[in-house]
């Protein structure tokens, strides 16, 4: 593999930490404390889980919508752009 598809491949990794990450972390604190509740409460109701990571999952993404299609945006122009590079076209 030569250094440019090492980069590219190094940058699209983090690119999909980047979009990943806040949801998943938020998702994963949510069914945390559900879990607790849960427990502590002796409740074993499959929606109380999961309509709350619904509703904070739909949150996320509303407030995070707008820098994470950016973020994408970006990367796909660069990615183009380097595309063209290779093929040698101006």
């Amino acid at each position: 593999m030569d250094n440019q598809s090492a980069l590219a491949v190094r940058e699209a990794l983090w690119m999909a930490l980047q979009l990943a990450g806040p949801p998943l972390i938020a998702m994963l604190a949510v069914g945390l404390v559900i879990s607790v509740f849960q427990a502590l409460t002796q409740i074993q109701e499959a929606t109380l889980a999961f309509l709350p990571k619904l509703v904070v999952l739909g949150v996320v993404l509303l407030l995070l919508g707008p820098s994470m299609v950016g973020s994408m945006r970006g990367y796909a122009a660069s990615l183009f752009d380097r595309m063209v590079a290779v093929g040698g076209q101006p």
